[in-house]
C-alpha cells in the first residue's frame, strides 16, 4: 500500500470507527460485535505505525493511555464548576419553584430541563479549536487535577468536535459551529454489568474488589498510570457547557440537542417539561426505573431550562439559583459489628470481613460485609462493636458506609490485620505498592481449598460435585494437597469421606474423568495463574497453541499475546519458573490430563452475535453450548446487556427472562438456538 492508499484507507477506517463508535454510545444500537469492532481499530493502529505522518491526535487510536505521570498538574475551570443544592422531599421541590419565581417575579410556571443524576464523577474538558487539550476533575469548583491523558482512554469522550460526518449525526437542525473555545461538562461512569465484571477479573487475578462503581470510576480516572485507565470500563456523559465563546445556545434543552450532534454521548432519559408538577412525575417515574438501569444514580436533577432566565437568577455561595439536585433516599439500614474476621483467598490476600448483627437492606438479609483492606478500614475507622450504617452497594455488595461514632461507649476495638495467617499461620507481607496483605504460606490450607475449588468451578475445568464443602473435606483428610491429586481419587478414598455415599462417589470419580481432556484455554484459567482471567487465558491458548510453549515463553513472547502487558506477562513467567507448579503440572500428565487445542472459529455464522444462556438445556451443557457459540464466531455473556442479541431460555429460566423481555431482546427455545447454529 503506497502512501495515498494508506491516507485513504485511513481515513475510511476512522469514519466508520466513529460511526460504530456513536451507534454504541449514543444510540445504544450497536451494529456490530466488539470483536469486529477491535479488527477495524487494530487494522488502524497498524495503518498509523507504518505512515506515522498520517496519525492524527485526533485519531479513534490515541485511547492506549501513555507512561506514568509523578503527580498530577492543577488546572484553573474558565468557568466555575459550582456544586447543586440538593433536595429531599416534595415540598422542597416545590420550594425551589416558588424560590425561583418569586426572585423572576414571575407568576407563569417556569419550564425546566430534567435528567437523572448520574452516581459517577464530574470532569471538564476544554475544547480548542475544535480539539480537546485539557480534561479536569471538578477539585474545589474552581481548580481540578490534570487528567486529560486519563480522559483521552475513554472512548465516549470525542477527542475533536464536530467529528462526525454530517450524515452519521443525530438529527438536529443545523447544530452552531464550534467556538474557538468551549468547556464540555459531564460525569464521568462505570455501568453496573461492566462494574461486576470488572470486580470478577480483579477477584480472579488476586487483586481487592473496589466497594462501588463510584469509587470504581474515580479510582481509574485518577491512575498515575493512564494505560491501567484505558484497561477500564468508563464511559462519559455530558451534560453542560462551561464557557462557551461566540455560541447563542438559548436553552438547556438546545445545549443537550448540540452536544449530541457534536458526538457526545447525552443521557436519553432527558427531557423538557412544562412545570414543577412535570419535574415531580420525573423524579417519581425515575425513581421507579431506577433498579432496572444500567448505571448507578442517586437521584434526579432539575434545571431552568431558559438560559436568559439561569443568568438572571444567578449563583449563591457555591451553587447556581437555577439547578437544584433532587436526592432519593438512600437504601441503607443500621446494625452492630459484632466481629472482623480474615478471609484467606487462593492468591493468599488476605481480606477483612465485617460480621454483623443481620439486617434487611433493600430487601436483602445482610449479615457480612466486605472491608476490603487495612487502608479502608483505617479510612472510615471501623472498629469491632461499632454501630454502622449498610448499603448494597449497586444493589448487590453489602458495604459499610459510615460509622455512626455518636453511638460510641469507649467499649469498641481497633482491628489490625493479623502478622501470622489465621489457616496456617505462616508469616504475612504486604508488598510495596499493594493494599493487600498476602499470607506467604505455600501449604496453606486456607489458599489450596481455594485452588482447588477454583480448578474445578464452571469457567475451568467445570467438575461437577465438587463444591466448596466436598473440596473443604477432602483437604482437611489429606486426601487432596493440590490439584492434580483429584485425578488420582479413589471409590475408597471418597468413601472414607463423612456423609458420601457410593453413587455420590461414583458420580464425582465420573466427573472427574470427565474433565481429564479440557479445552486447553479451561486449564491455563485453571492453574489459577495471578492476572491470568478467561480471556487472557482463551488469548494465550490461541497465541501459543500447547502448555508447553506457554510455560516455555519467555516474558518478550507473551508480551506478543494482545492485552497481555508486562505485569501480566511477569506473572504469567513467573508461575512457570515456580518448581511447586511445575510438579503439579507434570502430575496433571501423568494423571492422563490432555488438553485439547483451542480451535479458531470455524465459520463465521454468528459473527457479531451476542447470546445469553438462562435455565437449563436438555441437550447440552451450558459450557457445551457456550463452546459452540465461539465456535461460530459468536460470545457469550453472563447478564443482558445493550449488546445482547439473543437470550437461549431452557427449562426454569431466571429473572434474566424478565429483563429480556422487558428490553426487546429476541429470546430463543434451545430448538430455535440449534437450528441457528445450523444455519437454518
Amino acid at each position: 500500500m503506497n502512501h495515498e492508499e494508506a491516507q485513504r484507507r485511513i481515513e475510511a477506517l476512522t469514519r466508520l470507527i466513529l460511526h460504530h463508535n456513536q451507534r454504541y454510545y449514543q444510540l445504544d444500537a450497536p451494529e456490530i460485535s466488539d470483536a469486529d469492532y477491535d479488527v477495524l481499530l487494530r487494522e488502524l493502529q497498524a495503518l498509523e505505525a507504518q505512515f506515522p505522518d498520517l496519525a492524527t491526535p485526533d485519531s479513534p487510536t490515541q485511547r492506549v493511555g501513555a507512561p506514568p505521570l509523578e503527580k498530577f498538574g492543577a488546572v484553573s475551570h474558565l468557568t466555575s464548576m459550582l456544586s447543586l443544592a440538593n433536595a429531599f422531599s416534595d415540598d422542597e421541590i416545590r420550594e425551589f419553584d416558588r424560590r425561583c419565581r418569586r426572585l423572576l417575579e414571575r407568576d407563569a410556571p417556569i419550564r425546566y430541563t430534567v435528567e437523572p443524576k448520574l452516581d459517577g464523577l464530574a470532569v471538564n474538558l476544554r475544547y480548542e479549536r475544535g480539539a480537546l487539550m485539557v480534561g479536569s476533575t471538578r477539585g474545589d469548583g474552581t481548580v481540578g487535577e490534570d487528567v486529560t491523558r486519563n480522559l483521552r482512554t475513554i472512548s465516549a469522550i470525542p477527542l475533536a468536535i464536530p467529528r462526525l460526518p454530517a450524515d452519521i449525526r443525530p438529527a438536529a437542525p443545523d447544530p452552531p459551529a464550534v467556538p474557538e473555545t468551549i468547556e464540555i461538562r459531564g460525569e464521568v461512569c462505570i455501568e453496573r454489568d461492566a462494574f461486576l465484571a470488572l470486580n470478577r477479573r480483579r477477584e480472579e487475578e488476586g487483586e481487592a474488589p473496589f466497594a462501588n462503581p463510584r469509587n470504581a470510576a474515580a479510582g481509574s480516572l485518577r491512575q498515575l498510570d493512564s494505560r491501567i485507565t484505558a484497561r477500564r470500563p468508563l464511559t462519559f456523559f455530558a451534560y453542560a457547557v462551561g464557557t462557551a465563546q461566540g455560541t447563542n445556545l438559548r436553552t438547556q434543552g438546545e445545549v443537550l440537542r448540540t452536544l449530541a450532534a457534536w458526538g457526545f454521548t447525552v443521557n436519553p432519559l432527558a427531557r423538557q417539561v412544562e412545570d414543577i408538577d412535570g419535574c415531580l412525575d420525573f423524579f417519581r417515574y425515575i425513581g421507579g426505573i431506577r433498579e432496572s438501569l444500567p448505571y448507578e444514580i442517586d437521584g434526579i436533577v432539575i434545571k431552568v431550562d431558559e438560559i436568559p432566565l439561569q443568568e438572571r437568577l444567578g449563583a449563591v455561595a457555591r451553587s447556581p439559583r437555577w439547578a437544584l439536585a433532587c436526592k432519593f433516599a438512600a437504601i441503607r439500614e443500621e446494625t452492630l459489628i459484632e466481629d472482623i474476621v480474615v478471609q484467606v483467598g487462593r492468591t493468599g490476600v488476605l481480606t477483612p470481613v465485617a460480621l454483623m448483627q443481620p439486617v434487611r437492606v433493600g430487601g436483602v438479609l445482610v449479615s457480612r460485609a466486605t472491608l476490603h483492606n487495612q487502608d479502608e478500614i483505617d479510612r472510615k475507622d471501623v472498629r469491632i462493636g461499632d454501630r454502622v450504617l449498610v448499603q448494597r452497594a449497586g444493589d448487590v455488595i453489602p458495604e459499610v458506609v459510615e460509622v455512626l461514632k455518636s453511638h460510641r461507649q469507649g467499649t469498641e476495638k481497633p482491628f489490625r490485620m493479623p502478622e501470622f495467617c489465621p489457616e496456617c499461620h505462616s508469616r504475612v507481607v504486604r508488598l510495596d505498592g499493594e493494599a493487600a496483605h498476602r499470607c506467604i504460606g505455600m501449604a496453606c490450607p486456607a489458599q489450596i481449598r481455594e485452588r482447588i475449588a477454583h480448578f474445578a468451578s464452571r469457567g475451568a475445568l467445570d467438575i461437577e460435585g465438587l463444591g466448596e464443602k466436598m473440596v473443604a473435606q477432602l483437604v482437611s483428610s489429606g486426601l487432596v494437597s493440590d490439584p492434580a491429586d483429584l485425578f488420582f481419587l479413589t471409590k475408597e478414598n471418597l468413601l472414607s469421606l463423612e456423609r458420601t455415599a457410593d453413587k455420590s462417589a461414583g458420580n464425582l470419580l465420573a466427573a472427574i474423568g470427565s474433565a481429564k481432556q479440557p479445552a486447553l484455554d479451561r486449564l491455563i484459567f485453571a492453574l489459577g495463574i495471578r492476572h491470568v482471567g478467561e480471556q487472557t487465558a482463551k488469548r494465550l491458548a490461541f497465541s501459543l497453541g500447547t502448555l508447553t510453549q506457554l510455560a516455555a515463553a519467555g516474558e518478550d513472547d507473551l508480551l506478543k499475546v494482545r492485552d497481555v502487558g508486562p505485569e501480566v506477562a511477569a506473572a504469567i513467567a513467573r508461575f512457570f519458573r515456580e518448581p511447586a507448579n511445575l510438579r503439579v503440572i507434570e502430575k496433571l500428565r501423568a494423571a492422563g490430563v490432555v488438553p485439547r487445542p483451542v480451535e479458531q472459529p470455524r465459520t463465521a455464522a454468528l459473527s457479531g452475535k451476542t447470546f445469553l444462556f438462562t435455565g437449563t438445556l436438555s441437550r447440552m451443557g451450558r459450557n457445551e453450548a457456550k463452546a459452540l457459540v465461539e465456535s461460530l464466531g459468536g460470545t457469550v455473556s453472563n447478564s443482558v446487556t445493550k449488546t445482547t442479541d439473543y437470550v437461549v431460555a431452557g427449562t426454569d429460566p431466571g429473572s434474566k427472562i424478565r429483563k429480556a423481555q422487558q428490553t426487546g431482546i429476541t429470546i430463543l427455545d434451545e430448538d430455535a438456538f440449534l437450528a441457528m447454529t445450523k444455519g437454518e
